[in-house]
């Protein structure tokens, strides 16, 4: 049928307007459904708007920080409770006097078996045992009696603070102070244990006894801390808590327009607003609110969509560069409104800045920075002080975009997370003076949140690599990594056509220079040339550069079979690179870089060989595609320029210039350079970069003067 015909046709684009629309719908999910207030005011700042009516009743809220500060004076008086244990003591006293039993048996049963039961020393040692054993119950005694608690649960209190001790139902409050830990006993218990040895130093089997009873093990906590009982008193003490100031009746004139947005005033504005969405969000104007979401979200993202469409279309023609795009973004709204949506936490603790930082590794920062003002524009309308939350945003994202130029280098994330925490709180502090008028009121953790978003900005290390493996990027760490001329395949290179490698190199140099002269990723282009060779590995000896006698194996083939072989590097190159698992990145180096141009010698050859017969040009044929991006032309131009170079019997000026020429005009009119995004100026540009590239490898040298026969002499 015709209309499914028509769908198959187009489905390419429909996809990407599905894509685009289930972007849109997930965004939408995501907002809150409340009312927007309407106004935009700052502390310290004119109301710019005209003279404001209460519309309705509302009570002047306080803010959490107000509550909190409330809740911890009123705290202060709290005492945390604690509960007896009446089994504690019990069942240390049973367990210290088998011990006793144990030790004293120890030491006096074998001196007490040469006395008789009746003996008087006998009956003196039973004293002394009984007075030992009622020294240490004493001493266990009193120390429970006192109460010992856990050092852990009282850590956090001074000696001043008071507990409260609940024994039966009864609650006596005591100063820590008033307490034992059980560090505090066993100290109170070894001086009295010194003391008990210094009256009872006549005892002839003190010593021993004292030595060995170990009073320290049978000393633990009778009271522990009662968390449910805490926490309802903290509760009642709390509850009564007033979270307004008062009432703004209806009608009522809050400010007026020019008045300056002093506290107070404020304090009502944001009451307002608060009252005002909540009440919004929860009227019949719910779907009217969805329907204005739906319209500054879709604008937004057809805003986005025109960007791509008129400036990098190769993204947008690319299903999976597309998906990442909107994925990400709305991966970073979702961050947003989880971190909105809980209490306590700070909106700025959120890395914004990762987004450019990743885009920027894949992309081109123009690209990257319009993204992230995309981005946070949509989470402007979410976040509280939207004017201020985009301003620091867009600012701090520069910052990131600009201290990455050299992504791949060491420590660079480092450097930019520094600069990104400073470029935060200077901007910050300048809102804060503005609006509070001096720096005693500047909320000091707001740095605190700064310097864990700067921290979490380091991950974007394992995200990058996260995103490369599931979307086939290439980030400029891969490239350095490939580019290493130690890495097995180009080391391969060197060794089975070394003529091959050093022309791979020349034309790496000539390639990233001409990039960094007229934008692009240079290192991309210095890696792609480095590979654009590699299938003459499978038959080096047929290509001029690496032979090394006057042998031509050539000279045994027809010219179709010629043409074949050299052409076969290319389709053995995907070959190799796509064993090595190469990105497709750099396959598109060594699939365009002869475009679908003709072996030209033997193409000639074989036309002057046989005039008169019909030839199949598609043998003597690359198969193509061309070059699709700056990088992959200029790949291409300087690979036939450094190999024409090299066939140059005399090198001047001159003939630099008009081999230069030559070669690019003749690529131009085979249209080798169509598909790509390159200018005529970025050619002219590439001319003169070439030129110069090519001087300075075939510069003349300055002839040595022979030496006279009596100088040699």
């Amino acid at each position: 049928m015709k209309w499914i015909e028509n769908i198959r046709n187009y489905s390419t684009i429909i996809y990407k307007v599905i894509l685009f629309l289930v972007s849109i719908a997930i965004i939408v999910y995501l907002f809150p459904k409340e009312g927007k207030f309407r106004y935009e005011f700052q502390k310290g700042k004119p109301w710019l708007h005209e003279d404001l009516i209460a519309p309705m009743d509302f009570a002047i809220l306080k803010s959490d920080i107000e509550i909190e500060q409330q809740k911890e004076s009123i705290l202060k008086d709290f005492y945390p409770y604690f509960q007896f244990d009446d089994k504690a003591q019990t069942l240390q006293f049973k367990q210290f006097n088998n011990h006793f039993e144990d030790v004293w048996k120890k030491n006096i049963e074998d001196f007490l078996s040469q006395f008789s039961d009746s003996s008087e020393e006998k009956t003196n040692f039973d004293s002394i045992k009984n007075s030992y054993l009622l020294f240490y119950k004493s001493l266990l005694d009193k120390i429970y009696v006192k109460g010992i608690v856990s050092h852990d649960e009282i850590k956090e209190l001074n000696e001043k603070s008071r507990l409260v001790l609940v024994i039966a139902n009864h609650a006596e409050e005591v100063k820590v102070s008033e307490v034992f830990t059980p560090k505090l006993a066993y100290e109170y218990s070894k001086d009295e244990i010194e003391k008990f040895a210094e009256q009872n130093s006549d005892t002839l089997v003190e010593p021993k006894l004292l030595n060995q009873i170990n009073i320290n093990e049978f000393i633990h906590p009778n009271f522990s801390y009662d968390e449910e009982t805490s926490n309802k008193i903290k509760a009642n003490l709390t509850e009564n808590i007033s979270v307004t100031y008062g009432m703004v009746q209806s009608g009522e004139r809050i400010i007026s327009k020019g008045e300056v947005v002093h506290d107070d005033a404020y304090k009502i504005l944001e009451s307002l607003k608060k009252e005002f969405e909540s009440s919004l969000g929860n009227s019949s104007n719910y779907y009217l609110i969805i329907f204005g979401q739906i319209i500054l979200i879709f604008s937004t993202i057809f805003i986005l969509f025109l960007f791509l469409f008129n400036f990098r279309k190769e993204i947008l023609y690319d299903w999976h560069k597309t998906f990442f795009i909107l994925l990400i973004i709305i991966l970073i709204i979702s961050l947003a409104v989880l971190i909105i949506k809980i209490e306590n936490i700070s909106i700025y603790i959120v890395p914004f800045a990762i987004l450019p930082i990743i885009l920027r590794t894949f992309y081109d920062a123009r690209l990257a920075l319009f993204i992230h003002i995309i981005s946070i524009l949509l989470i402007g309308f979410l976040a509280p002080n939207g004017f201020e939350f985009v301003f620091l945003q867009f600012s701090t994202g520069v910052v990131a975009i600009f201290t990455l130029a050299n992504n791949y280098k060491r420590g660079q994330l480092f450097l930019s997370a520094l600069v990104v925490f400073i470029a935060y709180s200077v901007l910050y502090l300048g809102f804060a003076i503005i609006q509070e008028g001096n720096f005693s009121a500047i909320n000091v953790y707001n740095f605190a949140w700064f310097a864990i978003n700067s921290l979490l900005l380091l991950s974007s290390y394992p995200l990058i690599y996260i995103f490369e493996k599931l979307f086939g990027f290439i980030s400029e760490q891969s490239l350095m990594e490939l580019s290493d001329t130690n890495s097995p395949l180009l080391r391969k290179l060197a060794e089975d056509a070394p003529g091959t490698f050093q022309h791979s190199i020349q034309v790496a140099n000539l390639a990233e220079a001409a990039i960094r002269k007229i934008g692009g990723n240079s290192l991309l282009a210095r890696t792609g040339a480095l590979y654009h060779d590699i299938g003459k590995t499978q038959n080096p000896q047929f290509f001029i550069e690496n032979q090394t006698s006057d042998i031509n194996p050539h000279k045994e083939k027809s010219f179709e079979e010629s043409a074949m072989i050299i052409i076969s590097h290319v389709t053995e190159g995907v070959r190799i690179a796509k064993k090595h698992r190469l990105p497709a990145q750099i396959i598109d180096f060594i699939e365009t870089h002869h475009g679908n141009s003709t072996v030209q010698y033997f193409y000639r050859s074989f036309i002057n060989d046989n005039p008169e017969e019909d030839i199949d040009i598609s043998k003597f044929s690359y198969p193509g595609p061309i070059p699709m991006s700056k990088e992959t032309v200029v790949v291409m131009m300087a690979d036939s320029i450094e190999a024409a170079s090299r066939s140059l019997k005399k090198v001047s000026e001159k003939n630099l210039i008009e081999l230069i020429d030559n070669i690019i005009n003749y690529q131009l009119k085979e249209g080798q350079y169509e598909d790509a995004d390159v200018t005529f100026k970025d050619i002219s540009t590439i001319k003169e970069i070439f030129l110069s590239k090519l001087k300075n490898i075939y510069h003349a040298r300055i002839e040595y003067p022979k030496l006279k026969k009596t100088e040699v002499q």
